[in-house]
């Protein structure tokens, strides 16, 4: 067995479907969407090559864009803070309990294998104004005037209001992983930390989160490749609205492409959404080695 697995065809034979899968759907994606970008372009029709233009109107004179720059940073970096310093404190305190801990993962785990659509309609009950909602009726409680407070459609909530059910969604996930690298820690390391004098705070700190840091590494790049693309919950909860106060890249970009019917102006933004996407990996995976380093 081993040397049937040593072997580069049978490699191959478990690689080829994923490699096959993933190019057909992905590479030949981007590099039609890149094809279109060049043209003006309705979707049906004729095509009117206009070279750069998309680009240049784009980067230029499209304030819109730009301010859906902003907002996908600001809703990743919400995501990262919920989804993996949340999920890591969760699986801390999960690895300090003896009592209900299954019954407690399982709890945490259940958003996660809940559908979007499902948890932006449960979020759209929990955040109604009329009729009050479960939490404007709690928030009522302690002042009256709380109880109509607007949450996805008032423009300066919008974005965070998505941003946390997303995080919310997902922080079951990386809590499971978090908890997974924590209990895999050498005991050993935390035996002699104990001896040392070491709390268990402090054990914590210095010793199982410094060792499981390229599964933190891991989640973070995970996070923010999934958080930079993100498109249902805004397009859910907000539709990107109102106004724009809650627009993401791709929001944006389905809507100039499908909407507004400019399909080469929306193909222009997917291919900008790409190489956004490729230029924060790479900065943090370079970071992130550079500090790995020293």
């Amino acid at each position: 067995m081993q040397k049937a697995f040593g072997r580069k065809a049978v490699l191959l034979t478990f690689l080829l479907p994923a490699f096959v899968t993933y190019t057909v759907f992905v590479f030949v994606s981007i590099i039609w969407a890149g094809y279109y970008s060049f043209f003006e372009w309705s979707g049906v029709g004729t095509k009117v090559f206009v070279g750069f233009q998309n680009y240049i109107t784009l980067l230029t004179t499209d304030s819109v864009f730009r301010m859906t720059v902003w907002h996908t940073f600001a809703y990743t970096a919400i995501d990262v803070v919920i989804q993996v310093f949340g999920g890591l404190l969760f699986a801390v305190l999960l690895s300090r309990i003896r009592k209900l801990r299954v019954f407690l993962q399982t709890m945490y785990y259940v958003p996660v294998v809940i559908s979007s659509v499902a948890i932006c309609q449960i979020f759209n009950k929990l955040f109604s104004v009329t009729p009050a909602g479960i939490i404007n009726t709690v928030l009522g409680m302690f002042n009256p005037a709380w109880k109509i407070l607007e949450w996805t459609s008032d423009p300066a909530k919008s974005l965070y209001v998505a941003a946390f059910v997303e995080g919310y969604k997902y922080l079951g996930l990386y809590m499971v992983i978090f908890y997974a690298a924590l209990i895999a820690v050498p005991e050993e390391l935390s035996e002699a930390a104990l001896v040392d004098g070491a709390t268990k705070f402090k054990e914590y700190i210095y010793i199982r989160i410094p060792y499981i840091k390229p599964v933190i590494i891991a989640n973070c790049v995970l996070v923010l490749n999934g958080s930079l693309r993100s498109f249902e919950y805004s397009w859910l909860l907000t539709g990107g609205g109102p106004g724009n106060s809650s627009e993401l890249m791709t929001t944006y970009m389905y809507k100039q492409a499908f909407s507004s019917m400019k399909y080469g102006y929306g193909s222009a933004v997917a291919v900008m959404i790409v190489i956004i996407c490729l230029g924060v990996g790479f900065v943090f995976r370079r970071f992130t080695r550079e500090e790995s380093s020293e």
